[in-house]
C-alpha cells in the first residue's frame, strides 16, 4: 500500500526486533512503524534497543489494541504516535505524514487513556492541583489537535471559556504553550509505567 505513495519509501519489513536493529545499524530510518504485539515479543522492547543503539527517528505504533496502561507507557518512552489497525489505510498515511512532519498522531482511545490518566491521582504526577471536568474536555480537545474555537464548539462553551481553562491548565502543569502541554502530559504520564 505504502509503495504507492511517492513521498514514502519502505526501506525493510522485519521479523524480529534483532532483525529491526540490524537494519537500523545498516541504514537511515526516519520512521519505524511499529507493532505492539510482536509474538514473543514486545514493541517497547524494540523501543528501548533502539534507542540505546542511537536511533533517533520517530516511531509510530501501530495496534490491533492495547490497554490504556500500554498506551501511556508506550507514549512516555517516546513513541509519536499510536494508530489502530482496523483504521483505514488512507488515515494510515495521513498518521505517517503527520508524525513526519513532527505532530503527534494519537487515536481517540489513547486520547482517553491519556485525559483519565492525568485526572487521576494528580499528586503523585507533579501537577498541583487535579484537573476539573471542564479542564480534561479542554486537554483532550487539545490532545486531538484542535483549535480553541473547535474546542468551544465541540464541549459547547466559548472561546474565551476554553482560553480560560487552557491557562489554568498551563498554570497547573507549569508550562507556557499548548505543545509543551501536551509533551508534559504525555512524559508525566509516561513516566508512571517506566
Amino acid at each position: 500500500m505504502l509503495d504507492g505513495e511517492t513521498d514514502l519509501e519502505m526501506s525493510a519489513h522485519c521479523a524480529s526486533i534483532a532483525e529491526a536493529i540490524e537494519i537500523l545499524r545498516k541504514k537511515p530510518v526516519d520512521l519505524v512503524l511499529l507493532d505492539h504485539d510482536l509474538g514473543s515479543e514486545r514493541g517497547y522492547e524494540f523501543i528501548h534497543l533502539a534507542r540505546r543503539n542511537g536511533f533517533e527517528g520517530r516511531i509510530l505504533m501501530v495496534t490491533a489494541g492495547m490497554s490504556d496502561a500500554e498506551s501511556v507507557q508506550v507514549l512516555g518512552l517516546g513513541v509519536c504516535g499510536i494508530f489502530f489497525k482496523h483504521s483505514s489505510p488512507a488515515l494510515l498515511v495521513e498518521a505517517i505524514r503527520k508524525v513526519m512532519a513532527g505532530e503527534t498522531w494519537l487515536d481517540q482511545n489513547s486520547i482517553q487513556a491519556l485525559v483519565e490518566a492525568a485526572s487521576k491521582h494528580p499528586e503523585d504526577q507533579g501537577y498541583r492541583k487535579p484537573f476539573t471536568e471542564r479542564e480534561n474536555q479542554v486537554l483532550r480537545g487539545v490532545l486531538e489537535g484542535l483549535s480553541n474555537k473547535e474546542i468551544g464548539t465541540s464541549i459547547g462553551v466559548s472561546e474565551s471559556s476554553v482560553k480560560a481553562a487552557l491557562q489554568q491548565l498551563f498554570q497547573k502543569t507549569g508550562v507556557r504553550t499548548r505543545s509543551q502541554l501536551v509533551r508534559i502530559v504525555l512524559e508525566e504520564q509516561g513516566g508512571l509505567w517506566k
